[in-house]
C-alpha cells in the first residue's frame, strides 16, 4: 500500500516510511514534499515538519504563501504547548474582560500541580463570563463553549502569525472551512466577525494540546475525542476539539458555522 492507502487506515508510522521510500525515488517531487511536511505536522516533528516545508517552497514558489502561513502556525503551536503548561500566557484578542485573567492563572496552578486553586479560579472565570447565545449549524443554544474546560469560554485562534484566546462575547460569528488537506486536521481554516464587525482570517487548532504526543493514530488525526480528569471537575482533552452547548456537543471540523446573538 502506498502512503496514502495506509493514512486512511491509521497506519501513521507506516504512511511516514512509504512516504519517505516514495520520496528517496522522486525527491525533486514537490507534492510529495508538501504530503510529508503535513504527516510531520500530524505526528508533531514540527522541526522536521518546517525543514520540507521550505524545501517545498523552494521547489516552487508556489508554495511560498503556504510556506509562510504554516510556518508561523507551527510557532504557534510551540508557544501554545507553553501555554498550557502554565509556562505562558496567551494573548487575548481586544480588550482582556475581567475573568480571562482568572482562567489564565487558573492554567498557571494546575501546570504546577496547584489543582484546587486552578479549579478555584476557573469557577471564578465561568461564573463570571456571560453565556453566548446564537446557533451553531442552525441549531439554537442559550450558552456556547469550549468543552474542555481548561479554554470554556475562549476561542483558541491563530491571526496574522499570532496565537490568542477570543473571548467568545467578542464574536459575532466563526465560519469553519469544510476539511480538504492532512493540515486541517491540525489547524482548521476559519474566517471570523467580530462584535464591530472587524473580520479575520484565522487558524483553529484542531487538536488539543499534547495531542502529538500520543500513541493513537486517530486521536493524532483528529478522528475522534478522548477525555482525562486528572483531578476532579477539571476535564482536558485529546484529539478533535469539541464545542458544546446547552443542547449538545459538536465535533470542530464536522462544524460550519456559528452565529452569536447579540448581547443586549
Amino acid at each position: 500500500m502506498d502512503a496514502e492507502e495506509l493514512l486512511q487506515q491509521g497506519q501513521l508510522d507506516e504512511a511516514l516510511q512509504a512516504l519517505q521510500q516514495a520520496i528517496r525515488k522522486e525527491p525533486s517531487n514537490v507534492k510529495l514534499r508538501v504530503f510529508l511536511f503535513q504527516l510531520l505536522c500530524v505526528t508533531g516533528e514540527w522541526e522536521r515538519a518546517l525543514s520540507q516545508l521550505d524545501v517545498a517552497a523552494d521547489m516552487d514558489s508556489l508554495n511560498l504563501p503556504m510556506a509562510q502561513t504554516y510556518r508561523q502556525a507551527i510557532q504557534c503551536e510551540l508557544f501554545r504547548k507553553e501555554v498550557f503548561n502554565g509556562a505562558r500566557s496567551p494573548l487575548i484578542f481586544g480588550d482582556p474582560p475581567e475573568w480571562a485573567a482568572f482562567l489564565i492563572e487558573a492554567l498557571k496552578h494546575a501546570g504546577n500541580g496547584e489543582y484546587s486553586q486552578s479549579e478555584t479560579l476557573r469557577n471564578q472565570a465561568f461564573e463570571s463570563a456571560p453565556g453566548s447565545a446564537g446557533s451553531i449549524d442552525g441549531q439554537p443554544f442559550e450558552w456556547i463553549a469550549d468543552a474542555d474546560n481548561r479554554v470554556g469560554p475562549m476561542l483558541e485562534a491563530i491571526i496574522n502569525g499570532r496565537y490568542y484566546w477570543i473571548p467568545m462575547q467578542r464574536l459575532k460569528e466563526v465560519g469553519i472551512e469544510p476539511p480538504e488537506d492532512l493540515r486541517d486536521m491540525v489547524w482548521a481554516p476559519a474566517h471570523l466577525t467580530f462584535e464591530n464587525e472587524g473580520q479575520a482570517v484565522a487558524l483553529i487548532p484542531s487538536r488539543y494540546p499534547s495531542t502529538e504526543n500520543e500513541s493513537d493514530a486517530m486521536l493524532k488525526l483528529a478522528r475522534k475525542t478522548e477525555w482525562h480528569e486528572p483531578y476532579p471537575g477539571l476535564y482536558s482533552g485529546l484529539g478533535q476539539r469539541m464545542f458544546t452547548t446547552d443542547q449538545d456537543e459538536y465535533p470542530l471540523l464536522g462544524t460550519r458555522q456559528i452565529v452569536f446573538r447579540a448581547q443586549e
